[in-house]
This record gives structure tokens, C-alpha cells and sequence, in this order.
């Protein structure tokens, strides 16, 4: 039993180094590139995976692709990620008051958290729209388009005001009276840079579970995962679910990577993960899953119905949605 608590532990010390933010990574700022893929440049200096978490875009600097996608971090929580054949700027780096410009192409921002203190704006066609809630938004510089699929926005056209709630849109080009206005999520969903989101927010969720466990006593950030090669997102308290559904937990919540890595959703299967559960969160009461010592923690941005174990064997699920 001593052996083992000794290797154990040596393993423990050995991860956490390793767990250093070094390879390259420098601390990560508002403009941090955080991935790359097919052709893309930051200024004129031309991008590929060596660039990741070692770039950072400073005012006014530009990011393009031609045939490649990017993701850039902006204020912990939130990701800027354009898709082909896209142009962006970025105007302000500040924590507090964080800018960007569209010029070109389709650019998808998604906000896992916000704060009422921080100021988060995309401008694009002359409008300029802050992003209020936690969201799903996608801006489309060739048509003028403001898109909202989770959350809630505010743009500011000139004079002019107007407020855009999930599942609506705004064309900017539109002549007359800018109105919001429904459209198909389900046509839009199938886009190339939705799925491109979607599966970006999927491995991040994977790298937080990866990373959730090392870093503990950190502050809520971004956080260096060598094993992905790319910043996460820790939450400083608690659990949070992205927009697009998948899990992410702070160091006080999933200590050493024990614990769930899931998704917010139906009908998924599961398989064990980091001495836990893994798999899609499908709403079914009981799920159960090894932890340190005994007890059960609500997460507290999932409301009531759903208690999951932390430092303890209790149980992961809940109610339907």
C-alpha cells in the first residue's frame, strides 16, 4: 500500500510538470491564437500548428484565411473562430472591453461565460453589436448577416438599436426598418463553420477534463493543455455547459480528473473516462461514478434537478429537458 501511494504520488508531480504551461504557450491574452488549419496569417506573418498559443494579435492587427480555419481566445470563456475565406481585426484586446471586426467572410463567437463588467463587440458592415448573454453568435460579413442561435445581442446601426434574441437574425443590408427575424437553426446548423464550432467546443470540453484535475488552486482562465496542444477553459467554481452543450468543470468541482466529461443532451451512450463518466449527458437519474470520500454538489449553473457527485461517491444525473 505504501508502494503504491508512492507511485501514485510521483506520478502526480511528474503530470504536473509536465502540465506547465511551456512548449511554446505564452499567457494567454484577448487575440491568442488557439488553432489553425489549412492556409491563414496573422498580419503577414503565416500560420500553421507551431503558432498556437505563441501568437497573439495586437490592436488593429489582421487575421485571414484562405482556404483554413481559425480560433482565436478572447476573454476567458469566449472563442472567435473564422471560417474560410475570412478576414477579422482585432480592435481591442482589453479584458474589460474586447472588439473585433468582421471584414470579410463568416466569423461564429461562442460565450460559455460572461460577466455584466465585460464588454464583448463584434462590428461588421458599419454595425456594431455587443453580445450580452451566453451564446451562440455568427456574423457573415458577404451578406450582412447578424445571427444569434443561443443567447442575446444588441446592435447598434448608426441611431438605431436593435435587440436580437436566439433563434433570430438581422440583416444589416435590409432596406427600411431593421427587424429581427426567425430563421431555420436546423438548415444552419449543418454549416461547415457551426460544425466546425461544435466540434472545437467538443475537444476543448475534453481538454478542460484533461487539464481540470492539475491546475488546482488556479483562478478561473485559460489554461495550457500540451496533451491538445491548445488553451482551455476553467471556470473558477462549479460546472458550466457550453452553448453547444459540452461539460466544463472547475478544480474545486472535479479534483485530479475524476468525475463526468458529457454532453447536454438525449439519447447518448456513455463510456468510462478519467476514472469517471464520459459521454453525452442524457438526462437519466443515477449515473454513478467513483470520487474521494462521500457527498454530492448541485452545479450551480444547471439549476435544480441535477446533482453530481464531486469528491464523493454519489451520483451524476437528473431530470429531463
Amino acid at each position: 500500500m505504501q508502494l503504491s501511494r508512492l507511485n501514485w504520488f510521483a506520478s502526480f508531480i511528474l503530470t504536473a510538470i509536465l502540465y506547465v504551461p511551456v512548449w511554446g504557450a505564452t499567457p494567454a491574452l484577448p487575440g491568442t491564437l488557439n488553432y489553425v488549419e489549412g492556409q491563414a496569417k496573422a498580419g503577414t506573418q503565416t500560420l500553421n500548428a507551431q503558432s498556437v498559443g505563441s501568437v497573439n494579435l495586437q490592436p488593429d492587427e489582421t487575421l485571414t484565411t484562405e482556404t483554413g480555419k481559425a480560433e482565436i481566445l478572447l476573454i476567458p470563456g469566449v472563442f472567435f473562430r473564422v471560417g474560410d475565406d475570412s478576414t477579422a481585426v482585432m480592435l481591442s484586446p482589453s479584458l474589460t472591453n474586447t472588439e473585433v471586426s468582421l471584414i470579410k467572410g463568416q466569423a461564429m463567437v461562442e460565450v460559455a461565460e460572461i460577466y455584466k463588467d465585460n464588454v464583448l463587440r463584434v462590428r461588421e458592415d458599419g454595425a456594431t453589436t455587443q453580445l450580452l448573454k451566453n451564446g451562440v453568435y455568427e456574423f457573415d460579413a458577404s451578406n450582412g448577416d447578424v445571427r444569434v442561435f443561443k443567447g442575446e445581442a444588441l446592435v447598434q446601426d448608426g441611431d438605431r438599436y436593435i435587440k436580437v434574441k436566439g433563434g433570430h437574425e438581422l440583416d444589416l443590408n435590409s432596406t427600411g426598418d431593421l427587424k429581427a427575424h426567425r430563421f431555420n437553426k436546423a438548415s444552419l446548423e449543418a454549416s461547415d463553420l457551426y460544425r466546425f464550432s461544435s466540434l472545437r467546443s467538443q475537444y476543448l470540453a475534453e481538454a478542460n477534463m484533461d487539464a481540470a484535475g492539475i491546475y488546482v488552486g488556479g483562478g478561473p482562465g485559460w489554461y495550457w493543455d500540451p496533451l491538445f496542444t491548445s488553451y482551455t477553459w476553467i471556470p473558477g467554481d462549479g460546472m458550466f455547459f457550453s452553448p453547444f452543450g459540452w461539460g466544463f468543470y472547475s478544480p474545486w468541482y472535479l479534483p485530479y480528473g475524476g468525475g463526468f466529461y458529457g454532453r447536454y443532451g438525449y439519447g447518448a451512450r456513455a463510456r468510462p473516462y478519467y476514472g469517471g463518466f464520459h459521454g453525452r449527458y442524457a438526462g437519466h437519474p443515477g449515473y454513478a461514478s467513483p470520487h474521494m470520500g462521500s457527498g454530492y454538489r448541485s452545479a450551480r449553473s444547471m439549476g435544480a434537478g441535477h446533482n453530481f457527485g464531486v469528491m464523493g461517491g454519489g451520483f451524476h444525473g437528473g431530470g429531463r429537458h
